[in-house]
């Protein structure tokens, strides 16, 4: 398989959960300990984890980092970070912790000529954009506002100044394991050639993953179905042979 799947790792309180469609009140845990879940995925030869920190989405701070940088440290995974990502020292801050990469999703949708200054000055191999889309419109502020800005149009503005990856979740279909939003992915792929679009949400089999892989998308997050047994750690070692 030459789809790259991204193991995704939601914290709470340090502990890994999952969120039903982005509902702090349905939240389930699954391990205390991040790091031991991380080391897992890094043995079945998985090159890349996505962190989110639920605790800094909601406060609109980062608040942990501190998992990120075990995670960075003690395991050989190149971490993509997100999570009350709101400025400039959040960036740093993520980054001097062991970030590979840095989501930035409300603040770009609000303000996106900040998040251009941000792209001028940390560049597109670090900086992703979060496009979080409920029934087409970009949701904010941890999924509970809607922007004001069509997500055609900020990816326009973006790749027009260095924006290189975007992780696409469709909020309806995350948590859920009813299958990815593949035609939304197809449409962004024709409309957005140049752009590394990053499908999360939804991705509940292998078959999944190989429908994504058809209609060219590289790069692919997985969380409740790796933590449901849909896909199991088997399946990851095999896939990466």
């Amino acid at each position: 398989m030459e789809i790259k799947i991204i193991p995704a790792i939601d914290t709470i309180g340090g502990r890994c959960v999952r969120l039903v469609q982005g509902d702090y009140s349905r939240c389930t845990t699954y391990n205390a300990d991040p790091l031991e879940s991380a080391k897992k995925f890094e043995g079945c030869g998985i090159e890349m984890l996505h962190l989110v920190d639920l605790d800094g989405a909601k406060a609109q701070e980062p608040k942990n980092l501190a998992i990120l940088e075990k995670i960075a440290t003690k395991t050989s995974l190149k971490v993509e970070f997100g999570g009350g990502i709101k400025s400039r020292d959040a960036i740093k801050s993520a980054l001097n912790a062991g970030a590979y990469r840095v989501i930035c999703g409300s603040t770009a949708c609000n303000n996106p000529k900040l998040f251009v200054e941000w792209l001028g000055e940390f560049g597109g191999d670090k900086l992703v954009f979060g496009a979080d889309l409920k029934d087409g419109v970009p949701a904010t502020h941890g999924w509970t506002k809607s922007g004001e800005i069509p997500p055609d149009r900020l990816f326009e503005i973006f790749i027009a100044n260095g924006l290189k990856h975007s992780i696409v979740t469709d909020i309806g279909r995350d948590g859920m394991l009813l299958g990815p939003s593949t035609e939304l992915y197809k449409m962004l792929k024709e409309n957005f050639s140049k752009l590394n679009i990053i499908a999360s949400g939804g991705i509940s089999s292998i078959t999944d993953l190989y429908e994504l892989e058809k209609i060219n998308i590289t790069e692919a997050i997985v969380g409740k179905a790796l933590y449901e047994g849909k896909i199991s750690l088997n399946d990851l070692y095999n896939l990466n042979k």
